[in-house]
């Protein structure tokens, strides 16, 4: 019986005016979201809880461009007063997390031994907890709204940088540019933070952006369960909770805006963190 050779089907490779295309507009979408956050008292056309019960649930229009919600309340105003939570949360918590993941990572991967031990079983200690649910146990000890759960979430994402960087340390350490650099004399955490952080950075934002996106809607919904941001403060998680009330009269406005602005930024984070940390890596080799 005479064996055959396994058939190789084509590979669709990815356009890369097509893909340039796509981070571009994902760059475009985020800086008009962060414009619109950061100067929102002068871009909104309302305050974020102005009640108007003559426009209750009214469609879009031209004096409320997103229609309003069931307390009259102009959409496209809370939208743009919510991206400010919905942004800075999870951009704390990518912060944190990376720069607590990095330095522990590097640690356990540089120094290895009981230090990449102890630091490993911590790691998987936290691991075992979803995020979610430490953030709402910090939620249940320390009160509702956004310190709480970024400060639980920050320590919940920690293990994902942390295991990450501990993997390409320990790779990156036994190669030839690193005994290199110690025959010429370099000190230990010289090398680390100035020739092996580089290198992995790539891999590592990689990461990072993805953790965005999940601490994104993590944070949503959190808010969605009522746990997060409270009323009146507008948020886009807590707005897609208001919103049900408006679905019985018809109204999907208040639930599918805020939905589909939480999944729009996923997407353009994740397509713009990818080029920026294949640009990154590519600088560093």
């Amino acid at each position: 019986m005479t064996s055959q050779a396994p058939v190789l089907l084509p590979v669709k490779r990815s356009n890369p005016r097509t893909k340039r295309w796509g981070v571009l507009v994902g760059a475009v979408f985020l800086v008009i979201v962060v414009l619109g956050a950061v100067f929102a008292p002068w871009v909104a056309p309302y305050p974020p809880s102005a009640v108007d019960l003559l426009s209750v649930n009214s469609g879009p229009s031209l004096e409320h461009l997103l229609g309003t919600d069931a307390l009259g309340r102009d959409i496209f105003s809370r939208m743009i007063y919510g991206a400010r939570t919905a942004l800075a949360g999870p951009a704390f918590v990518v912060l944190l997390s990376t720069v607590l993941g990095l330095l522990l990572g590097l640690w356990a991967g540089w120094a290895g031994g009981r230090v990449d031990a102890v630091l490993g079983r911590i790691f998987d200690i936290v691991l075992a907890f979803p995020a979610l649910l430490l953030a709402i146990l910090a939620v249940a000890l320390f009160g509702k709204g956004l310190v709480a759960p970024v400060l639980a979430m920050s320590i919940a994402y920690t293990p994902y940088i942390g295991r990450l960087t501990r993997q390409l340390v320990a790779s990156e350490k036994t190669r030839q540019y690193v005994a290199a650099y110690r025959v010429q004399g370099f000190a230990a955490p010289w090398i680390a933070i100035r020739a092996v952080l580089p290198n992995i950075m790539r891999v590592v934002g990689s990461q990072a952006t993805q953790n965005f996106g999940y601490v994104l809607v993590e944070l949503a919904a959190l808010s969605f369960l009522g746990l997060g941001i409270q009323a009146p403060q507008a948020d886009w998680g807590s707005m897609i909770n208001e919103g049900q009330t408006a679905l019985v009269s018809g109204n999907f406005m208040p639930a599918i805006i805020p939905s589909v602005a939480v999944v729009l930024v996923v997407v353009a984070v994740n397509t713009v963190g990818g080029w920026f940390s294949d640009r990154l890596g590519d600088r560093a080799a």
